[in-house]
This record gives C-alpha cells, structure tokens and sequence, in this order.
C-alpha cells in the first residue's frame, strides 16, 4: 500500500528534522533501543518535491448592475390592476358557471335513475 509507504517516510522525516533541530537522538530510531512491538520496522523511501508555481488571484470580475424597467405611471399601474381583477372575475364566474351546470347534471341522472329504480318495483 504506497499510502501507508508514504506515512512512515513522512514520519521517518519528521523525525529526523525534530533531531536535528534539538540535536537530540530519538531512542525510537536506533536499533539497539529496545521495541515494545518486535514487528515494526521503518523503512526509509525517498519522496519527490515538486515545485508548484503559484499565481496570485486573479480579481473577481466585476458584477454586472441590475437593469431595473422604468418606474410605470400610477396611471397604468391602476390600469392593469383594474385589467388582471376583471380577468380574475370572469374565470371565477366560469368556475360558478360550470359548477351549476355539473351539480344540475349530477341531480338530473340521479333523480332518472331513482325514477326508473321505481317503476319496476312498483310493477311487482
């Protein structure tokens, strides 16, 4: 597993950095310290550096302003209020309209099928 390859070098060198800048040896790295895990070695791999090139930030372009439509005269403001609740009043005096005509539909099949439920009943 390169990951775990990769950890212990990171680790290896961060111990070499911490003895070099105390001067101090770690008992951990030497091999005649002894272990409290007889199974764990460390194994020095050698890592890349890349060099990256960092461009400052680039400004955020600039917002466009929001077009805002000219202000209407009051005038036709009223007007298309006076429009929109007219329009709104026709279609709910459709609805009405075709709420009569279906609840007078509903009662005329139902008093048909009451009449003809009755006449063979009175026949017997």
């Amino acid at each position: 597993m390169k990951w775990i390859r990769e950890r212990d070098a990171l680790i290896a060198q961060t111990m070499a950095f911490v003895q070099s800048v105390t001067g101090k040896k770690d008992d951990v790295l030497r091999p005649d310290a002894p272990s409290e895990s007889p199974a764990a070695t460390v194994e020095v791999v050698a890592v890349e550096a890349v060099m990256a090139e960092i461009k400052p930030p680039q400004p955020p372009p600039q917002p466009q302003p929001i077009q805002l439509s000219p202000p209407r005269a009051s005038s036709d403001f009223r007007t298309e209020m006076q429009a929109r609740i007219a329009n709104f009043r026709k279609h709910q005096e459709r609805f009405e309209r075709e709420r009569e005509e279906y609840c007078a539909e509903t009662l005329t099949k139902l008093r048909a099928a009451i009449h003809d439920a009755s006449g063979p009943l009175a026949k017997k």
